[in-house]
């Protein structure tokens, strides 16, 4: 397996969400989304008993998925063996009925999987306020079920896809205590994004053993500095859920305490949590580049947070990087008013490293090489407003035509 990473004793491998010990996964097409035969639903199970934890979305409009796995997360107190997942439909906005379908599937899913209904989650994505074709769907989990095995996350991570042009999945490896330990995930999510989740769906797996509250805790705080600093287009969807699910199969020592055992998961858990985030920003529908906004010099981590959303969700900034147009004038615009006090005359910006306003004005950089600079894949914004030592970064995208083309026309 080839190496591409290592940092604090995580090293990324090539990998997803089958990689961890104990884990299958499989992905059939049950016709949710009609005139497609590509996979539109998919199975992820542990093969053993296994803890769970999830965040959701902040909308107040809620999908059915999210109530009945919230719910199942609560009644389990934390256990969960499998998560069923559909695309092309969000089974949101469809009211008694919605959730009566999400149940159905997570019962039909624990039958075929042989747990029980509550140990199973439930995940959907696609269009919203149209009901889910449920017969199909039910119809399609027995083959799905019959398709499990270790080689299934790649299916997975492609069958959980909507507007996507590409999987993103990722994995990391430790060693503790003489066992190897692995996280890894697979994810989608390429519009409706915005920091507070999104139509952002993501499914981290380990063969650590880690305690249902710790394994809570631990997600929450990869989850904030991760998936929570992420937007496409600052629109909150109602379908956010990450999933994780640790089954212990490594056989390394329980995480039962916050000591330097679950300080060390939780570095990893970050690092994946991280690398889809990123991959999600970089798949923003119609975008070319990754934009990673750097706030520092900030009074507060929360401030240096508001600021960094605001210069990311800024359709000038997102504009003038796609177009690779050095008008730093904007990103200071968008500093200005995104509710941090703060003296223009010490404001400083950076694009990929060249730095183009020093003090409040214009540094004087060459044009035609901060234009080069916009043209690359990734583009980094730094902007430091010295007025303290707290920072935060903000990953998004560039804004292009093709945005408004994929979305003006998304039901039809």
């Amino acid at each position: 397996m080839r190496t591409v990473s290592k940092s604090h004793g995580w090293v990324e491998i090539d990998g997803g969400v089958t990689t961890p010990r104990g884990f299958v996964a499989a992905a059939v097409s049950a016709g949710v989304k009609p005139g497609t035969s590509r996979d539109d639903l998919a199975l992820l199970c542990a093969t053993g008993p296994s803890h769970a934890a999830g965040v959701f979305t902040k909308n107040l409009v809620v999908a059915a998925p999210v109530v009945v796995s919230r719910e199942h997360l609560a009644a389990s107190r934390g256990r969960a063996r499998a998560i069923i997942v559909n695309s092309g439909n969000a089974n949101a906005c469809t009211g008694r009925r919605g959730l009566k379908d999400a149940e159905q599937m997570t019962e039909t899913a624990a039958a075929a999987a042989r747990t029980t209904a509550n140990a199973t989650l439930v995940a959907s994505t696609g269009v919203i306020g149209l009901p889910l074709p449920i017969h199909r769907i039910t119809r399609a989990v027995p083959a799905l079920a019959g398709r499990l095995s270790p080689g299934g996350g790649g299916e997975f991570s492609l069958a959980i896809l909507t507007t996507d042009t590409r999987r993103k999945v990722c994995a990391f490896r430790s060693e503790r205590e003489g066992k190897a330990v692995t996280i890894a995930g697979a994810a989608k999510g390429s519009g409706m994004i915005h920091p507070r989740l999104a139509t952002m769906l993501a499914f981290i797996t380990t063969d650590a053993a880690v305690t249902p509250a710790l394994l809570k805790t631990a997600l929450r705080e990869a989850a904030a500095v991760s998936f929570n600093r992420v937007t496409v287009d600052g629109d909150t969807s109602t379908n956010d859920s990450v999933f994780l699910l640790a089954n212990g199969a490594s056989g390394s020592r329980p995480i039962v305490n916050r000591g330097p055992a679950c300080a060390h998961f939780v570095d990893g858990l970050t690092k994946v949590c991280v690398s889809l985030a990123r991959q999600i920003a970089r798949d923003g529908e119609g975008a070319r580049k990754l934009v990673e906004i750097n706030v520092s010099g900030a009074p507060t981590e929360a401030d240096a947070d508001r600021m960094a959303r605001a210069i990311a969700n800024s359709p000038l900034v997102k504009t003038a990087v796609a177009g690779a147009d050095p008008n730093w004038g904007r990103i200071a615009c968008a500093a200005g008013y995104a509710g941090v006090k703060f003296d223009p005359a010490r404001l400083d910006v950076e694009i990929n490293g060249i730095r183009v306003c020093r003090r409040g004005e214009d540094a004087r950089a060459d044009e035609k090489t901060v234009a080069r600079a916009l043209m690359k894949p990734e583009v980094r914004l730094d902007v430091n407003i010295h007025r303290g030592a707290a920072s935060a970064t903000v990953w998004t995208c560039d804004f292009t035509k093709d945005y408004i083309a994929i979305n003006a026309s998304y039901r039809t």
